[in-house]
């Protein structure tokens, strides 16, 4: 079997008085499509952050390639780059979409501002959004607002290739979305990672069921801090799990607590 890509090992959290991770085991592999799912508040979000390395857990081990990596994302202990999608598009309000889409590259590379436009340019073509680089965020909807975070987590300096996203990591992209604009989303993600596409591995957090059955290949159940299920994306409709069918079929009878 191929060395995983991304695994994590026993990994818990806790915010307060509330473990939201307990003793998470992970493993994604390359060209994996995976959909983490389960109600909300189970820390689907938190394990795509500490992925990310932009949270550290409180017990367990994160490797990346086989590499245990000891610190953060700004400790520069990071074999690959992970690219990220947040749940909001997490712009910049004051800056242009060219200047938030090459923000990284702006900011921490040599490459000339004309150069650094053109890759700009080249991510925007990539997610259909070409010709709105000298917008500001506020011009845009909230679907092209995704997309234009897409094209930020994408962008890559071709002078440093180590720096070329291997995977990325999606929270919520199709949420607030009506179904057209989902739907677009959801083609984009497949187009992104397709044989042609810029990144072939990435996890996605998702509720909505359009996303999860057109853009997943694999699913992991998450709930009360563990992984509850695994399976391909078939077997949603096959399972015998309790917790699965619950939650598929949006009922308030079942094992899954309703917060109320």
């Amino acid at each position: 079997m191929a060395e995983p890509l991304i695994e994590l090992k026993g990994i818990s959290k806790q915010f307060g008085d509330k473990k939201v991770l307990d003793g998470i085991d992970l493993t994604i592999y390359q060209g994996d499509a995976l959909a983490i799912i389960g109600p909300s508040g189970t820390g689907k979000s938190t394990i795509l952050r500490i992925i990310a390395g932009l949270t550290a857990p409180d017990a367990g081990e994160v490797f990346l390639k086989g590499e245990l990596r000891k610190g953060l994302i700004d400790d520069g202990d990071m074999p690959f780059t992970i690219g990220m999608v947040f749940q909001h598009a997490a712009l910049f309000d004051s800056l242009t979409v060219d200047e938030n889409v090459g923000f990284s590259l702006y900011q921490h590379s040599r490459l000339p501002r004309d150069k650094i436009r053109r890759l700009v340019e080249q991510s925007l073509e990539k997610v259909g959004l070409s010709g709105i680089a000298d917008k500001y965020p506020a011009q845009l909807s909230g679907g092209m607002r995704k997309r234009v975070s897409f094209a930020r987590a994408i962008i890559a300096n071709p002078d440093n290739p180590q720096q070329a996203p291997e995977a990325i990591l999606y929270d919520e992209p199709t949420a607030g979305l009506d179904p057209i604009a989902s739907t677009v989303i959801e083609d984009l993600v497949r187009d992104l990672s397709g044989s042609q596409g810029s990144c072939q591995t990435y996890v996605m957090v998702t509720h909505q069921e359009s996303t999860i059955r057109r853009t997943a290949d694999r699913v992991v159940f998450l709930y009360q801090g563990k992984v509850q299920w695994e399976g391909h994306v078939r077997e949603l409709d096959e399972t015998d799990n309790s917790l699965i069918r619950q939650f598929t079929s949006g009922s308030v009878d079942g094992p899954i607590q309703v917060l109320g």
